[in-house]
């Protein structure tokens, strides 16, 4: 199934623009942010491109999706169902837990959180990162160029501010699919060195 859905993907006219082999290999423990996230095919392309690095990918969604027919494949694809109406839902503990429990699964975080143009993204990627000492790889989907993949890992500093600078630096010519759902400019405004 997994195959066959990359090959569709490619079909379309994909690239898939993947590290070496032992770049490869750390995105196998880490945290994965797929920015931006305008639309609901960055999941369907999403996940063919973690499919076709062979990682063990495991992804937060909203728990009213996870009703039938879709449940199942939900489960199959690594999603876990999140109730994000409920601040007390533990989503970072949980996955810091499931890291520090298993060296072959990865986390993948759209860090706005919606598909809604946002002024800063959510923190939790980058809590679950740092207590679970491990790097933060900065995934995308670029609609204009039809390439999708992995560029920088980054090894969070402690210093949330600047880490969001040289993360948000690397987006700025990705395109999204929903230019209304993505400001790039707004973004960065907010991580903006005042002193």
């Amino acid at each position: 199934m997994k195959k066959i859905w990359i090959a569709i993907v490619e079909l379309f006219g994909w690239k898939f623009d993947l590290p070496p082999a032992d770049d490869l290999k750390r995105l196998h423990h880490c945290v994965l942010i797929e920015a931006p996230h305008t639309s609901i095919y960055d999941f369907l392309l999403g996940a063919a491109c973690v499919w076709r690095m062979g990682l063990n990918g495991r992804f937060f969604i909203k728990k009213e999706f996870f009703v039938f027919p879709l449940r199942h494949f939900l489960y199959w694809s690594g999603a876990m169902p999140i109730d994000r109406g409920n601040r007390n839902n533990n989503m970072v503990g949980n996955a810091v837990a499931a890291l520090n429990k298993y060296d072959d699964i990865s986390f993948i975080i759209t860090p706005e959180g919606t598909r809604k143009c946002v002024k800063r993204f959510k923190r939790g990627f980058y809590e679950i990162a740092t207590q679970a000492e491990v790097p933060i790889a900065l995934t995308y989907i670029n609609y204009k160029t039809r390439h999708m993949g992995v560029g920088p890992l980054i090894e969070p500093s402690g210093d949330f501010e600047a880490d969001m600078r040289c993360i948000l630096d690397f987006y700025t010519d990705v395109a999204p699919r929903n230019e209304k759902g993505w400001n790039i400019c707004l973004l960065k405004s907010t991580y903006t060195q005042t002193n």
